[in-house]
């Protein structure tokens, strides 16, 4: 794939803030950049729209909102301020996950996951920012999502009018045998696309992701679906990994425009 669709997500050089990321990103010729709140309240937001502004970065997404699952706590207003968050670096969408599932009753958590969209939506769209649900792998279910195939996270969007994009993390939805037919069915509503790859012998489900060609994920295939549903904006490299974290940043940064080019 061009890399001039290539964007980084910052996770992927988890051990930098954003002002060191936002110079590899200059030095590395790399135009669009995936954004953690962490990270953000770390320089401040004011600081961090100013240092995304004056490096030219178009902001692909902010990562993240939701995690509407916990009914002992107040998500309202966290939310309104990541929706706020996103607005001020003028982000493409706001990712929500959506949170995990706390007891044994998985139809209720996903009922608080609607209802805390519909909360949200409204303060949103006066905002003028997309929300986009990611869909999980279930092995998230216990630990980030109830919200674990894109399918459901379809249903999610019907339910609330369509108003509600997805985003397509390769790595969470490359085995579900109704991938297919699920990007074709988002369409316009895919608002994000992230690749990294499935090694084969994983050690971490969440910190072993592999670089792009290391592992068993189709990546031109997946990369063709989501070309065909009619998503022509910025790819998400997100690497959660401590193996690469370990690595020198301008390396990581080298090697995922290669395998960019090569392999998505």
């Amino acid at each position: 794939m061009d890399t001039a669709r290539l964007s980084l997500n910052q996770i992927t050089l988890n051990t930098l803030g954003l002002p060191e990321v936002v110079e590899i990103c200059e030095r590395h010729g790399i135009g669009s950049l995936a954004v953690w709140r962490d990270k953000v309240a770390a320089v401040g937001l004011d600081r961090a729209a100013a240092l995304v502004r004056s490096a030219g970065l178009h902001v692909s997404s902010v990562c993240r909102g939701g995690m509407f699952t916990d009914p002992t706590v107040d998500v309202r207003e966290e939310n309104r301020r990541a929706v706020e968050e996103a607005a001020a670096l003028g982000a493409d969408c706001l990712v929500l996950v959506c949170g995990p599932l706390l007891d044994h009753d998985l139809a209720a958590a996903r009922g608080r996951v609607h209802d805390g969209i519909a909360d949200l939506l409204p303060h949103a769209r006066a905002a003028g920012v997309r929300l986009a649900v990611e869909p999980l792998h279930p092995m998230m279910i216990s630990r980030r999502s109830v919200v674990n195939t894109l399918a459901q996270a379809l249903d999610l969007s019907d339910a609330l009018d369509g108003e509600v994009g997805v985003v397509v993390d390769a790595y969470h939805v490359w085995w579900d045998p109704e991938l297919d037919a699920q990007v074709a069915r988002a369409g316009r509503r895919v608002l994000g696309y992230h690749v990294s790859d499935w090694l084969p012998g994983t050690a971490d489900l969440l910190l072993d992701r592999g670089m792009m060609g290391d592992g068993l994920i189709d990546l031109p295939r997946v990369s063709r679906l989501v070309a065909d549903a009619g998503y022509t904006g910025p790819v998400e490299v997100e690497i959660l990994s401590t193996r690469w974290w370990a690595e020198d940043p301008d390396d990581v940064t080298r090697t995922l425009r290669k395998r960019f080019e090569e392999f998505v």
